[in-house]
C-alpha cells in the first residue's frame, strides 16, 4: 500500500474553484501527484452535507463518469496535471458564505482510500 502524504493530498483540490451550479455543487481537482487512477469516490461531504456516490460525477478529459461505475475493476486514469470536476446532486444550499468544509474520500488501487480533506471560501 501506499502512503501519500497529508499535505500533498491537499495539492489536488484547486481553491477557489468551489461554487453552486444550475441545483449541483461544483469543484476542481487536479493532479499534481504523477500518473495514477481513481477506482472509486465513496463519498464527498461538504459542511455537514453528505453526497453519496449516486449522487457524485467527475467530468475530465471530454468523460462524464458516475461514481456509481467507478471500481478496482473499472478505475480511471487520472494523469499528472490531469483536470477534473466533480458534480454534485442537489443540495446547493450545503454552501454557506465564507469558510466551507470539504471531504472528500476517493479510492486508488494501489493507496486503497484517500481522504482529501480542505477548507474554501465563498
Amino acid at each position: 500500500m501506499v502512503i501519500v502524504p497529508d499535505f500533498l493530498i491537499k495539492r489536488i483540490y484547486q481553491k477557489g474553484s468551489l461554487k453552486a451550479e444550475d441545483g449541483c455543487v461544483c469543484l476542481k481537482l487536479k493532479n499534481v501527484l504523477g500518473p495514477g487512477f481513481i477506482s472509486g469516490f465513496n463519498y464527498v461531504k461538504i459542511n455537514d452535507t453528505l453526497f453519496k456516490p449516486d449522487e457524485v460525477k467527475f467530468l475530465t478529459n471530454g468523460q462524464e463518469i458516475y461514481a456509481t461505475n467507478l471500481s478496482d475493476d473499472n478505475p480511471i486514469s487520472f494523469r499528472l496535471g490531469q483536470e477534473g470536476l466533480l458534480v454534485l446532486k442537489g443540495h446547493e444550499n450545503c454552501l454557506v458564505e465564507g469558510k466551507n468544509k470539504i471531504e472528500i474520500e476517493a479510492m486508488n488501487p494501489e493507496a486503497g482510500k484517500v481522504l482529501l480533506s480542505v477548507e474554501d471560501t465563498i
